[in-house]
């Protein structure tokens, strides 16, 4: 990705040590938009943050899912604790498979003190605790329902996915630039920011009862599914009843709010630290009320904070 511009800043002790870079758009409740930053119109990589998308075509191929909160863990990266993999080792019994079947790689939970947990006991890593856990169940489990083969599932061929693709590019608006492999193994398909959040401002605006509305409120329901403990999405959530988040690696992050707007960014280094920032910077622009301590990122030294990453746009 190029075209980024500053976006934030890195201040240690009162000096700015440095600046990440990046592209965000901000868009109003009719889908126009208000404020940008950088290159909103290349393509990137959206990875998690296309999860909710993935969901809607999982659900249009027959997946269907009586709580809310397990269509909350197919859009989740969640952290691996134990309610998550509580789930999804449950939607796997209910259709009759195991952890074999599932296709992302083995890992430890993203929670800390659920993975050291898991090592004092002697375990290690599975593919139930990998974050896209829940996402590859969803996969599994639609493909049961329209009686599709379980083998390679994951692959961009596949029937399922290639109704996966139609939904994404539908609510992005765009046909996908570029087929790449997530971090799971599945495709991951690139548009561009403004696309995305678009796309997110659709989710939200939905009628109630529509498939991409009940992905959004699934989400909006259980945020602490779709993250886990001190999670940024799950925290968010929480704080702004009625938004709806989903972040992605490598510094991409997506939000939107009924009858406000959306935005969606991308850090061009791939950093994480500087999304709540900007993000919250963003939000403001719409006029959203934004918690006084929401979003601080502070910088350690010896221990003690010692300055914080900032937006600056």
């Amino acid at each position: 990705m190029t075209g980024g511009v500053p976006l934030a800043e890195v201040v240690r002790s009162g000096f700015v040590e440095g600046r990440h870079r990046g592209s965000v758009v901000v868009l109003d409740a009719g889908g126009s938009v208000v404020d940008s930053a950088g290159d909103v119109k290349t393509p990137i990589f959206p990875r998690s943050a296309n999860k909710p998308l993935q969901a809607i075509g999982m659900l249009r191929s027959g997946l269907r899912l009586v709580d809310p909160g397990d269509l909350a863990l197919v859009c989740a990266s969640h952290f691996g604790e134990d309610q998550h993999v509580a789930r999804v080792r449950a939607l796997l019994r209910s259709a009759g498979l195991d952890e074999g079947a599932l296709r992302c790689p083995p890992d430890l939970p993203l929670h800390q003190p659920t993975a050291e947990a898991v090592l004092r006991a002697g375990g290690g890593r599975s593919r139930v605790q990998m974050n896209c856990s829940g996402k590859h169940t969803g996969m599994l489990l639609a493909c049961l329902a329209s009686g599709w083969s379980l083998e390679e599932y994951w692959l961009p061929e596949h029937p399922l996915q290639a109704r996966i693709r139609l939904a994404v590019e539908e609510f992005t608006g765009e046909p996908a630039a570029a087929v790449g492999v997530d971090g799971c193994g599945a495709p991951v398909l690139a548009a561009s920011l403004a696309g995305l959040a678009s796309a997110y401002l659709r989710l939200v605006s939905a009628a109630p009862g529509s498939i991409e509305r009940t992905v959004a409120d699934a989400m909006r329901a259980h945020p602490e599914v779709v993250a886990g403990t001190g999670a940024e999405d799950t925290l968010v959530m929480r704080a702004m009843p009625g938004l709806l988040s989903k972040g992605g690696a490598e510094g991409v992050i997506a939000v939107a709010i009924p009858e406000v707007g959306a935005v969606a960014m991308k850090i061009e280094d791939g950093s994480m630290r500087p999304r709540m920032p900007v993000l919250l910077s963003a939000l403001r622009r719409l006029g959203v009320d934004v918690p006084a301590n929401l979003g601080e990122v502070p910088l350690l030294g010896g221990g003690e904070p010692v300055g914080a990453v900032r937006a600056i746009w």
